[in-house]
C-alpha cells in the first residue's frame, strides 16, 4: 500500500500503531460492532479527513499489489465503485466515489455469500462497479500457503518459509 500512489493514507486500527507503520499514514480508531458498522465508520471518518473518493482494503490479503491498488482508484474516476471479490465470497476491496454508511450497514459480514449481498446493495443504489480480480485473504494456513504459492517472491511467502511452512 505504501508503494501506490496516494493522496492519503488511513489506517482504521483497533488498538495503538506500532513502529511498523510508515509516518505518512493517518491513524483513526476503528469503531462501530459489527464489521459492517466498522467499514461503514471507517468510510466516514476518512471522508471526513479528506473528502472525496476512498478505497479500503483489509489486511489479509498480502499478495495485493500497487498495480491492483492503482487500478481501484483509477476506476473511480469512472465508477461509483470498486469491487474486488475474495474466494471465500466476502471481498478484499470496497472503493467508493461518494462515501454512504448506508451502502454497507446491515451487510452480512464473515458470510459465505457477503460479497453477493455487498453487489446487490450497490446495485440497488444503482451504482456503476467495476470489478478487480479475485485473491485469497488468509484466514487459515491453507489460505496463507495458497497465497504464499500466488506470490512466492513476497515477503508473506519469506515469513512462511521462514517458519517452515
Amino acid at each position: 500500500m505504501a508503494a501506490t500512489p496516494a493522496t492519503q493514507r488511513v489506517l482504521a486500527l483497533d488498538g495503538l500503531p506500532g513502529g511498523w507503520l510508515p509516518e505518512e499514514f493517518v491513524v483513526i480508531p476503528q469503531r462501530g460492532d459489527g464489521l459492517d458498522e466498522r467499514l461503514a465508520a471507517a468510510f466516514s471518518d476518512t471522508h471526513r479527513l479528506r473528502p472525496g473518493p476512498i478505497v479500503l482494503i483489509g489486511m489479509d490479503t498480502p499478495q495485493v499489489t500497487p498495480e491492483l491498488l492503482s487500478e481501484a482508484g483509477e476506476a473511480l474516476a469512472e465508477h461509483d465503485a470498486v469491487y474486488g471479490p475474495a474466494a471465500d465470497g466476502g471481498f478484499w476491496l470496497l472503493g467508493l466515489r461518494r462515501p454512504d454508511p448506508e451502502l454497507l450497514l446491515g451487510v452480512p459480514m464473515s458470510h459465505p455469500e457477503t460479497g453477493k449481498f455487498q453487489l446487490d446493495r450497490l446495485d440497488r443504489a444503482e451504482l456503476t462497479v467495476h470489478q478487480l480480480p479475485e485473491l485469497i485473504d488468509v484466514d487459515t494456513a491453507a489460505d496463507a500457503d495458497a497465497v504464499a504459492a500466488q506470490a512466492p517472491a513476497s515477503c508473506f511467502a519469506a515469513e512462511l518459509r521462514r517458519l517452515g511452512r
